[in-house]
């Protein structure tokens, strides 16, 4: 059985039961049982839904600590592009740049020069295979990568196979480090600054390939307050020319702008969990044959809208577009062919987790079973049960985790029955006793 790593973790201390995450998770991953929630590890893709909507704060992503640096003899920061975009009136990128390296760090190695590498390898790919099935589905979102695996498997044969930037930009940082230090590559520690738990899963638990080089993910909320201390701190002489990247690299932490890099009028771009969906319903009943490419992000507004960003997402859109508008189009690209470092090692294979049995004759009869089940049941999908819907409360009953009676109204029907049952015999009572002629003592 496989087995699962996430990055979204429940406080049940802090939990009281509400449904606001049943009814938000995009895959039904969560049911409240006994007046707590449970995440059902094999279904969650760790988009953060769950924390961005629970009021209590008892869901919440995992990551490593700062503390993470003492564990490596060279270190070397990979800042999301969505970092700039935290900071008020950043004019240079050069400051937060610089601002990692005074934290601690010996390198710093941007994320974007590695998505600038990946568009131009996307470029080509698209111009050089004519056969590919199209459109093709961008592959950097870890939770959307998730949820294709789990909700649209007929569709992973359209998705991109190349590696996140995340992924290049360790790989690329890592061995240039070695060449440069002479260190060996378990002695360098590539460190991720991210925006959103997904990530944290995608190091801890890759898909596409065997292992990532990525060794640890700290939260970008865990590093601001730090940074921005330090940037105040530094001046203009202080700072090295650090930034190596061009406004297609900067703009992928925003909706579209992965799409937009590859220079092609034919894109899609969505973002936000729904709208994800809604554009893969779409693509699964191949609606939108005229389209390239498909860009998808689960967060709103791209990684600038990741649970772990300090900063409105459309501030911090605002804020990029500004940084990044004296900025040359590119500064990365590839020699010639896809190096093998941008390419999947390992297949991503679709992931069974919402089939009711491995027997299809045993799952066509709970399948038949769950929809008379459901006919029963009053079809509101109020969440009360614990179960987001009516037909999930139905397959958790077929699949044994759950009652008929877990349904509030036909609770409600049983104590009704029960009640009714009750006058009726009390009535029959009455009855009888009126019947009885009265004692008259002889």
């Amino acid at each position: 059985m496989e087995q699962f790593f996430h990055s979204v973790t429940l406080d049940k201390e802090l939990c009281k039961g509400c449904i606001n995450c049943v009814k938000r998770c995009p895959t039904e991953a969560i049911r409240v049982r006994d007046g707590k929630a449970v995440i059902m590890a094999e279904r969650c893709i760790d988009c953060g839904e769950c924390i961005r909507i629970c009021p209590h704060h008892a869901k919440r992503a995992t990551s490593d600590p700062l503390s993470i640096l003492k564990q490596y003899p060279y270190t070397i920061a990979l800042p999301a592009p969505s970092l700039y975009a935290q900071f008020a009136n950043l004019e240079d990128i050069d400051l937060p740049l610089n601002a990692l390296k005074k934290m601690g760090f010996d390198e710093v190695f941007e994320v974007s020069k590695a998505a600038e590498l990946v568009s131009d390898a996307t470029c080509r790919i698209l111009d050089g295979n004519p056969d590919l099935p199209k459109p093709l589905i961008s592959s950097a979102c870890p939770a959307v990568l998730r949820l294709i695996r789990v909700r649209f498997p007929q569709l992973l044969p359209n998705v991109l196979k190349l590696n996140a930037p995340i992924e290049v930009a360790a790989r690329r940082a890592k061995r240039e480090a070695a060449r440069k230090t002479g260190l060996p590559l378990k002695d360098i520690g590539a460190i991720f600054i991210s925006p959103c738990p997904a990530k944290v899963t995608a190091v801890k638990m890759p898909l596409g390939t065997e292992n990532s080089w990525v060794d640890a993910v700290v939260a970008i909320k865990d590093v601001y307050p730090a940074m921005l201390g330090l940037m105040k701190e530094l001046s203009d002489s202080d700072c090295s020319e650090l930034s190596d990247s061009g406004r297609m690299g900067i703009s992928w932490c925003i909706s579209g702008g992965e799409a937009s890099a590859l220079l092609k009028e034919q894109y899609l771009a969505a973002d936000g969990i729904e709208n994800v969906i809604s554009v893969l319903e779409d693509l699964e009943d191949e609606k939108l044959p005229a389209l390239d490419f498909v860009e998808l992000n689960a967060c709103s507004g791209g990684c600038v809208g990741g649970v772990l960003t300090v900063e409105n997402p459309y501030v911090a859109r605002v804020r990029l577009k500004q940084l990044r508008k004296y900025l040359p189009l590119s500064r990365n690209h590839i020699e010639d062919k896809v190096p093998d470092e941008l390419q999947w090692d390992a297949d991503v294979a679709y992931t069974p987790v919402l089939e009711l049995d491995e027997d299809i004759g045993i799952a066509m009869s709970k399948l038949r079973e769950m929809s008379q089940i459901e006919q029963r049941l009053a079809g509101i999908d109020c969440g009360s049960c614990g179960a987001p819907t009516c037909r999930a409360l139905a397959e958790d009953i077929v699949r044994g985790t759950a009652s008929e009676e877990q349904c509030i109204f036909k609770l409600r029907e049983q104590v009704q029955s029960l009640q009714d049952e009750l006058s009726s015999l009390q009535h029959k009572a009455d009855k009888e006793n009126q019947e009885i002629p009265p004692d008259d003592g002889q």
